[in-house]
Parts: structure tokens; sequence; C-alpha cells
């Protein structure tokens, strides 16, 4: 498995400061309005239309994310969240740049004891910490807090011009919203650490045989097979989805027997019909277990 060598320079991730403003919410499908969302587009998709659509509106700097854009995500991703008709939510690009670095000039005067006081990047996390499975569509550059950004979702779709990268070393720094760990949990110790200290970038073929992709498409299927995936998980209990999500992310075992829904399921089983989740939990708790040790 080769890593695609080209490493990047300093120069491909510097962006144009104060150009967020320079294109216009056009959607006219949009769940908040233009004067909310400077930087993404957001949309409700699917034939239900019960997959949330987030797509990231920053062409002018590559899409670079900055912490206005980052509080627009968590805005949207808080509406998806409540939002009952909603059962998951893709996250998604232009067709040549899904998202290149955070905002250089943004951060580059700030200080650690700033980043420590202000916890400035706790927002970012939102993208993994909402109970609603996510689904990254990425066509072209995720690099930097781009790839970071694929990372945080639950599922990655990438299309054939992906290219995925933490050129930070570059740049004098380090990933940082937790992509050192995700990108070693994703591909393992060895090829992280290659890209890590080199900079050097990976494509979609690669990233899929390495594990931190799911499944590649071509360029103009990407997204609908990405909005597919998202129905179909939309498609079961919401309940059950959020523990399963729950269940993997915090490593805990949740037990059902306190949704309506694990009784629907199984019943609708039995009798040979398609089942009705109806989303409902009862009053009582789900115990959570710790996995076994050993």
């Amino acid at each position: 498995m080769d890593v695609v060598g080209e490493s990047f320079t300093p120069i491909d991730f510097q962006v144009k400061k104060n150009d967020c403003n320079w294109k216009k919410c056009q959607s006219p499908k949009s769940l908040l309005s233009c004067a909310q969302n400077n930087y993404i587009l957001v949309e409700k998709r699917g034939e239900k239309r019960n997959v949330g659509f987030i797509q990231l509106n920053r062409p002018e700097a590559y899409n670079a994310l900055c912490d206005d854009m980052m509080t627009e995500m968590g805005n949207a991703l808080d509406a998806f969240e409540v939002d009952k008709d909603i059962g998951a939510i893709v996250i998604t690009g232009s067709d040549h740049i899904f998202a290149v670095c955070a905002d250089n000039e943004e951060m580059q005067n700030r200080a650690t004891k700033e980043y420590l006081r202000r916890n400035v990047l706790d927002h970012w996390n939102r993208v993994s910490t909402v109970k609603k499975p996510v689904i990254a569509a990425v066509n072209g550059f995720a690099l930097g807090g781009g790839c970071e950004l694929a990372m945080m979702c639950d599922i990655i779709y990438a299309g054939e011009n992906a290219m995925f990268g933490q050129p930070e070393i570059l740049l004098g720094t380090i990933p940082g919203v937790w992509g050192t760990q995700r990108l070693c949990n994703a591909v393992g110790k060895s090829l992280a650490m290659e890209l890590l200290l080199t900079g050097d970038k990976i494509n979609a073929q690669v990233a899929k045989q390495s594990g931190l992709v799911n499944k590649v498409y071509p360029v103009d299927q990407l997204v609908s097979e990405a909005i597919r995936c998202g129905e179909k998980i939309a498609a079961h209990s919401k309940k059950i989805t959020a523990m399963v999500k729950e269940s993997v992310n915090a490593g805990v075992v949740k037990h059902t027997g306190g949704v309506d829904d694990r009784k629907e399921g199984m019943t609708a089983f039995v009798e040979k019909r398609k089942a009705s989740f109806q989303d409902k939990q009862r009053r009582f708790i789900t115990e959570c277990l710790s996995p076994p040790r050993g």
C-alpha cells in the first residue's frame, strides 16, 4: 500500500482573511435563514426528507474551517438532533474540495493559554457528539482540519478524486481536534505516523484499503449514495441507532429492554411484516455495562 508521496508546502494552506461572507446562501430549502448561515448550506434530503444535509460553503478559502463555520455547523446539528423526522446526517463540501485545514490566519496568533482558558476548539467536536449517525461525503481534498472533520463522522464515503492527509507538520504544529488519535484508530499506528510526520497524503483507494473510508464512488454519484445510506439508517429506530452509536464510541453495552421499538421489531419479525418504529422509550433508563475484560 503506497502513500501518495507528494507533500504540501505551507503556501497550499493559506486562506484569505475575512472572506467567509463572499457568497450568500442560495438554497431555497435552507432550514436556517441566510442571515444566520454564511458558511454552510443546510437542507433536508431524501425521499422522505429524513436525512439532514450540511454542505460546507466557503469555496474561495477552500472550505477552510473557521470558528464561525463550526458554530453554524453546531447549530445545524443541534436542529437536526431535535428534529423527529431526521434519522441521519450527511456532511459534504464541493466536487473538488471537502475542506482544507483550519483557518490559519484566525489561529496563528492564539497562544496556548488562550486555547486552554477558552476551550476554543471544544465546539468543533460537536460533529462527533451528536447522537444521530453522521456520514461524511468527501470529494476532493480533505486535509488537516478537513480530514479531522471527516474522521469525526461515523461513516466516510469518498469520491474517486478524494485525497486525505494531516499536513500540520508542515506548518510547525499538529492536528488540534484529536486528529492524531482518530487517524491512528482508523488506519493503524504505522501509516498514521507516516502521514503525520511527513505531511504526505493518500488517495481514496488507499484510504479505503487502510480502513479510513467505507466506500468509493464516482464524484457525481457520491452525495446521492451518501444520502441513500442515510435513508437506510433513518428507516430504523432512532432510539436504537443512537444506542448503537453510543455503544461503539463509549465502549459500553446498552440494554434495549426499555425501548418499545425492540418489542415492535421482534414482533414484526415473528409476524413476517415490516416493523413500524415509533422511537419511543419507557421511563426507566436502559442499563449500561462496561465491556468484559481480557
